[in-house]
């Protein structure tokens, strides 16, 4: 018995330690289920630890291995557990394998196990339309079980996933809830209404929560939080959220989502102050600082050139109020967006920047940095960069390549378009010289003929009255005569 004991709590122990990344349990589980394979007829198994042994295959996705053991337990004359079922049918609908999960009903009536209510609140939760929520709450009925907290939060996010919400609404007013799980159950509510566009009721009910004296659940708060980020001047709302977590890794989250909000909404000193809520929070776990920061500077990463400036005066604002270094990583995101944005100038101030906190170039910085130098333009800097670069991997080459197709190509159109331009110009000058020569010279000939044709008309104009005054001198001498030879007469 002592021996069984001790055998449950390493298994939950290496399902805790699954849970947060290490799985090199693995072996360990197996070699724990090797041994009660071997001495089952000495060990009195309970449904307990063979749940935890499921539950380990199911959290490694190994939901073949899972239904082996639940067949080499039934060889070991243990009947399985409706718990051990659940297990692997909830696993399956957190992959959202919705025929898997069906599947496991299926197994469980094959080998009479009857469903219990959280079986039942895991098929209502992940039902696609309002028959089968229907469908499963009579059969709910017919195996004698009273509706409990998980059936109510169930049916609420079920016909809220069906587009139901009104009838998600009546459900809180079914009159079997029992008092203490009201608002918990009202809670899931608000999530649900808030996830499905009706964030102005969701709210409202929050309020009603609140004038009742109680408080939010945490998920609802956050999922609230989340909704309410993504609407611009809800600043104010966001922090009033906040300050509904007093548990601090839901609290973490939240102001993670709300310094999300302040970076999208360029609100600096709101983003510092919650920065400094969490060096106070974490003062004695530098790492968790860390990390967090790096996580903020992730999603300036590779984002607009206004979201850079924004890093670029967060960064400054933590050094020079809160007396904070900023990490490798923090410097590694906010020189790749200066790469990203071609921001030459500031990527020299963050080059500057590993050597303030006492940082070595590596392989990674010497590409960012390379990276940002090409898209400035700065090919000769950029030769010099790339001297420093180890060529030993293949994936540093290739994105080397890539960089270099990327901006010189472009450099290379834009000084081609450039070249266009000028020989346009240049054409565009000689054409209009061309067309002004030729307007000059057509302009002189056309003097010139017209000077010509002037002359020729003065000239004959001139002829014509010097004839014409030879004409007047003969008919006046031809008349004289007359008249002389008629006095002489």
């Amino acid at each position: 018995m002592q021996l069984l004991i001790l055998l449950i709590k390493w298994v939950k122990r290496a399902i805790c330690f699954l849970l947060i990344g290490y799985n090199r349990y693995y072996r360990f589980v197996h070699r724990i289920y090797s041994i009660i394979r071997r001495h089952h007829h000495h060990l009195e198994l309970n449904g307990e630890i063979c749940r935890c042994l499921i539950h380990f295959c199911v959290r490694l996705k190994d939901f073949e291995r899972a239904y082996e053991m639940v067949n080499e337990l039934q060889e070991m004359n243990f009947k399985p557990t409706t718990a051990m079922y659940n297990a692997i049918m909830a696993g399956y609908f957190r992959e959202k394998n919705i025929v898997g999960g069906l599947t496991v009903l299926k197994q469980m009536q094959d080998a009479n196990v009857d469903p219990d209510s959280q079986t039942f609140s895991y098929l209502i939760s992940n039902c696609e339309t309002e028959d089968d929520i229907n469908m499963y709450y009579e059969e709910l009925k017919q195996f004698d079980i009273y509706p409990t907290r998980q059936i109510f939060m169930a049916l609420v996010n079920a016909y809220a996933a069906c587009g139901e919400l009104e009838k998600a609404k009546q459900v809180v007013l079914d009159s079997r809830i029992p008092l203490k799980c009201l608002n918990e159950i009202k809670s899931v509510l608000v999530s649900a209404l808030a996830s499905h566009g009706q964030l102005s009721e969701a709210l409202a009910i929050y309020e009603e929560i609140k004038k009742a004296g109680h408080n939010l659940e945490p998920k609802a708060v956050i999922t609230l939080i989340d909704e309410l980020r993504h609407i611009s001047g809800e600043l104010e709302g966001l922090l009033l959220l906040l300050k509904e977590l007093s548990d601090l890794n839901y609290w973490v989250d939240g102001c993670f989502r709300v310094i999300h909000y302040c970076v999208e909404n360029n609100h600096l000193s709101c983003a510092v102050d919650l920065f400094k809520q969490l060096k106070d929070n974490f003062e004695s776990d530098d790492t968790m600082t860390e990390v967090l920061f790096d996580a903020v500077y992730s999603l300036i990463a590779g984002s607009k050139s206004s979201r850079l400036q924004f890093g670029l005066d967060l960064l400054w604002a933590i050094k020079d109020e809160l007396g904070l270094v900023p990490s490798r990583q923090c410097l590694d995101f906010l020189l790749s967006a200066c790469a990203n944005s071609g921001d030459l100038n500031n990527a020299r101030l963050i080059w500057r920047e590993y050597e303030v906190a006492g940082f070595p170039y590596n392989v990674l910085s010497y590409v960012r940095m390379y990276q940002a130098l090409l898209a400035s333009g700065d090919q000769r800097s950029a030769d010099f960069i790339l001297k420093k670069i180890p060529r030993d991997d293949a994936e540093i080459c290739t994105v080397i390549s890539a960089c270099q197709k990327t901006y010189v190509d472009k450099v290379k159109s834009v000084e081609g378009e450039k070249k266009k331009k000028i020989v346009k110009s240049v054409e565009g000058v000689e054409k209009k010289k061309n067309v002004k020569s030729v307007e000059e010279e057509m302009k002189k000939k056309n003097v010139k003929l017209v000077e010509g044709e002037m002359k020729k008309k003065n000239v004959k104009s001139e002829e014509g009255k010097k004839k014409k005054k030879k004409k007047k001198k003969k008919k006046k001498g031809t008349e004289k005569k007359q008249e002389s030879e008629v006095s002489v007469e």
